[in-house]
């Protein structure tokens, strides 16, 4: 075997043998630091919320999913940058699964290269709304504002989002299939 043979099947097996380890690698599942797991919480007496409400504490980066007047299930989530948050009472008056996305124009001149997004971009996994969306609105008007999914995982727990609430893609999932229309959000 002439060495030239030797060394180029060397190196083709060494590719080889370290193309599993990258491909696993690059396929490792995200997981969300621990305070930020779902979790059941106790809320203090002072405050009162209905059993199934949602609330969200912008500055904790946690939404709250009332089960009783004093349990709730708390998600981790990212928010908005400062200054672009929604805060309020709205209701969840439409849920899509994969939905489209579209910017706004506020969005679109925060960043110019959300332009070519301008008549949208449909659901999938590139999509920023990520796997489900639950609308909010106020009055029977959509506010622009949704509790969705995310293509970026790592952001949860920042402020990092154009306004919306973001979930992790099967936190949001779990919550689409047991929220019901007209649920009640708080926003603070």
């Amino acid at each position: 075997m002439l060495r030239r043979t030797f060394l180029s099947a060397a190196a083709a097996a060494g590719a080889t043998m370290s193309t599993p380890m990258i491909a696993r690698a690059a396929a490792a599942p995200f997981e969300l630091m621990d305070h930020l797991k779902p979790r059941e919480v106790k809320i203090a007496r002072k405050y009162k919320y209905e059993p199934g409400q949602i609330v969200v504490t912008l500055q904790a980066f946690y939404l709250y999913h009332m089960q009783d007047e004093r349990t709730a299930i708390r998600y981790g989530v990212a928010v908005g940058k400062e200054g672009l948050n929604f805060r309020g009472d709205a209701t969840i008056d439409r849920k899509v699964e994969w939905p489209n996305w579209t910017p706004t124009k506020e969005m679109i001149e925060r960043n110019p290269g959300y332009a070519r997004w301008e008549n949208g971009m449909p659901g999938g996994p590139n999509n920023p709304l990520g796997s489900r969306a639950l609308y909010l609105y106020q009055n029977g008007k959509d506010t622009l504002f949704r509790i969705h999914g995310t293509n970026v995982p790592g952001s949860i727990g920042t402020p990092s989002s154009n306004g919306c609430i973001r979930m992790y893609n099967p936190h949001v999932e779990h919550l689409f299939n047991i929220v019901p229309l007209g649920t009640k959000v708080s926003v603070f």
